[in-house]
């Protein structure tokens, strides 16, 4: 039985903790907050998308664009069936929605957080409230831990599970950044993930507070013209730019995003080929014929779209249908599937659902968690570098990882 300190109350360093008690260790849980699971209360808008109902690894790991590969391990310790089963049975029912996406059947976040606590509580596991400044290593191995009021902390095995720098409010102010490099680790640059975008111009404005359904997005280099991503479903625009799920996993692509590099352009109609468009242009133009181009539009595209459409297409909403000729239906045709924005960053990192960046997964051991350069050193979760897609699949980092490192510790 070994002495174990787990630094971060989120949902990895409760599951590392627990399941590190469950094994019988002595372990002490250090959290800078007066509650634990801070940033779980906030997730899915309150209601806490828990995981995904994905158990194929492969397909997990191809939701992990960052480092997903390092994963792997992890994943075959502690599956989304397993996290599942884990609230399950602490008495969370739990439901299936679109997407595959897993939420407690209350839609209330408090009851995955109040499981973690009961588990905790269930294999004695020690909540001590402190903030974590530095770390003490001789010989290849974390000696001490130094709190922010002056306490000195000597364990056995070490946890490091502070999340990143996301939403500071809740505690991930970048502590474990700090704590990570005194241990000699290298810190790939936080940058934020899962975060709206920005736009240039300000023909967006326009167009704030409008939810889009169904439409298709890519987002190509401006330079070479190539696709850096692509995607359907929803999002929504802003006063500062675009947000919404779609949005939000694409910002998970542009880890070298600069102003005005990649440019944003959404299908508003990618159920129709540009052939079927025209015809359904011609039979709206058709049946009312006596109208002006603004009110067939409208059954077309939301009412704040149709001037921007209109004037993309360089077509003068006053004209009648009858008026309209063939290239201007195409010029239409052409902005429904073509409306272009210039994407000129993101917002800060403090807003961002998740933090990519953290403790390079080199100096990481994948099987274990353990620290390749301190041999009773442990991280989990978001101080990782690894970041994943809108959809649960983070929340599953955190547990799967946090599972290997308290299952791990010696």
């Amino acid at each position: 039985m070994s002495n174990i300190l787990v630094v971060g109350g989120g949902a990895a360093g409760m599951m590392a903790a627990g399941i590190a008690a469950k094994n019988g260790h002595r372990v002490v849980l250090l959290e800078r907050n007066d509650r634990l699971g801070r940033k779980l209360m906030i997730t899915g808008k309150g209601r806490c998308n828990v995981t995904n109902n994905c158990n194929l690894i492969n397909e997990l790991i191809e939701n992990v664009p960052v480092n997903g590969r390092f994963l792997f391990g992890a994943f075959s310790r502690f599956m989304p069936s397993d996290t599942m089963d884990f609230f399950e049975d602490a008495g969370v029912p739990l439901k299936i929605e679109r997407g595959e996406r897993v939420f407690p059947c209350s839609d209330k976040a408090v009851d995955i957080v109040d499981a973690l606590v009961a588990f905790l509580k269930k294999e004695k596991v020690r909540i001590k409230k402190g903030r974590a400044v530095s770390l003490r290593c001789e010989n290849g191995r974390v000696a001490s831990l130094l709190c922010e009021d002056g306490e000195q902390l000597i364990f056995d095995d070490y946890i490091l599970a502070t999340g990143g720098k996301s939403y500071p409010a809740t505690g991930s102010t970048g502590d474990g950044f700090v704590l990570a490099a005194q241990a000699g680790h290298t810190i790939v640059p936080p940058r934020p993930s899962l975060i709206p975008l920005t736009l240039a111009g300000d023909r967006y404005r326009q167009l704030q507070g409008l939810s889009l359904r169904n439409v298709a997005i890519q987002i190509l280099d401006r330079q070479t013209g190539s696709c850096k991503y692509e995607d359907f479903g929803e999002m929504l625009f802003t006063h500062f730019g675009v947000s919404g799920p779609i949005i939000l996993s694409a910002s998970a692509h542009l880890r070298d995003i600069a102003d005005g590099k990649y440019q944003l352009l959404i299908d508003l109609k990618p159920a129709l080929s540009e052939e079927k468009l025209d015809a359904r242009l011609i039979r709206e133009t058709t049946e009312q014929h006596n109208k002006s181009m603004s009110n067939v539009m409208a059954s077309l595209v939301p009412k704040a779209l149709i001037p921007v459409i209109l004037e993309n297409a360089s077509v003068n909403g006053e004209i009648k249908a009858n008026q309209l000729t063939r290239q201007m239906r195409a010029e239409i045709g052409f902005a429904l599937k073509h409306l272009a924005f210039t994407i000129t960053g993101t917002r800060p990192i403090e807003e961002a659902i998740v933090t990519s960046g953290g403790v390079s997964v080199r100096e990481i051991d994948p099987k274990t968690m353990r620290s390749k350069l301190c041999s009773n050193l442990y991280f989990a979760g978001e101080l990782i570098d690894v970041d994943a897609y809108t959809g649960g699949f983070n929340l599953q980092i955190a547990f799967s990882t946090g599972y290997c490192a308290g299952s791990n510790v010696q």
